[in-house]
């Protein structure tokens, strides 16, 4: 399976997803002892809330008719699951998704109201249907939320608006859930010759990319349950490897309090509700762990259930 999305790929994407998804704006955010503001690229404002809809919004619309006629399915803890589910209605066709039994009640209850059918699952049992790329009964797309070429393609279209809207970008800090947001976006800045490094942001809860690149070769690690649920799979699938090993700038990882920290930061300071996940690519500019003068970060997605939310606004952390 060809991963590596082509420039005529991604365009041809960007052309398709006009009327789906939006083109966000790039935010300046000013960091205590920081020398130049950072930028936020807010794919918050997305239909659905997250980028996610990009990747969907590519994929499905790159699919026949025929290839359409069972419907689409895909596998996610939300945010794919909403963006896959808004555009199966947006042309028509049943959606089902597949999410882990710990899934966020904000991000389940999103993928209801969008028409879905909602299928839990054990966390393990879910990561084999990411992992076979099917589940048993279901004959529609499969829409895989990582490395599907056409999702990555869609993600990659991000590079295009980053670059046109700030040329001299140097770096970019983007949340690592499975790699399909960072390697595509490193894919679209290459496409259009941009040298600016990507670099992979994690949380400590579960750094899979962390590990695989000091051991040379994909990982495991343990995971620990946290807010954080966008970002810190505990495992790395195969298939990404070759891209996330090649084109990645490496893993910055934040603490749970670090990324908190970013989330009550981002509302205070630029009224931004992100959610954990889309919280760390900012917190690891505010710790200071990525060098470089223009620094853009992609704030990937909000939902966030109000109680955490009220928790991290009022200086804690949510359990």
């Amino acid at each position: 399976m060809q991963l590596a999305a082509s420039s005529e790929a991604i365009e041809s994407a960007r052309g398709r997803l006009r009327g789906i998804a939006v083109r966000t704006p790039l935010v300046p955010l000013e960091i205590p002892g920081r020398a130049r503001p950072i930028s936020l690229k807010l794919e918050t404002l997305q239909p659905v809330g997250s980028f996610k809809i990009r990747g969907a919004g590519s994929a499905i619309t790159a699919a026949s008719r025929d290839r359409l006629a069972h419907g689409v399915y895909t596998a996610s803890a939300g945010n794919m699951a909403q963006g896959v589910a808004w555009c199966a209605r947006a042309v028509g066709v049943p959606c089902t998704v597949i999410v882990p039994e710990h899934a966020p009640a904000a991000k389940v209850s999103a993928v209801e109201r969008l028409g879905a059918t909602v299928v839990r699952v054990p966390l393990a049992r879910w990561w084999q249907v990411m992992v076979e790329r099917s589940y048993p009964g279901m004959d529609g797309l499969f829409v895989h939320p990582v490395s599907d070429p056409d999702v990555i393609a869609g993600n990659a279209t991000i590079a295009a608006e980053i670059l046109e809207d700030a040329p001299d970008t140097d770096t970019v800090l983007v949340p690592f859930g499975g790699g399909g947001l960072s390697c595509g976006i490193a894919l679209g800045l290459r496409a259009r010759g941009s040298t600016a490094r990507v670099f992979a942001c994690e949380v400590e809860t579960a750094a899979p990319l962390a590990a695989s690149l000091r051991a040379g070769k994909p990982s495991t690690v343990d995971r620990t349950p946290s807010f954080v649920d966008g970002i810190g799979i505990g495992s790395l699938l195969e298939e990404m490897w070759p891209l996330a090993s090649t084109l990645l700038g490496g893993s910055l990882v934040s603490s749970i309090d670090e990324i908190a920290g970013a989330v009550r930061f981002m509302a205070e300071r630029a009224h931004v509700i992100a959610e954990g996940a889309g919280a760390a690519a900012v917190a690891a500019a505010m710790a200071g762990k990525a060098s470089g003068d223009n620094v853009v970060c992609v704030v990937s997605g909000g939902s966030i259930d109000i109680s955490k939310l009220v928790t991290i606004l009022q200086g804690g952390v949510p359990s």
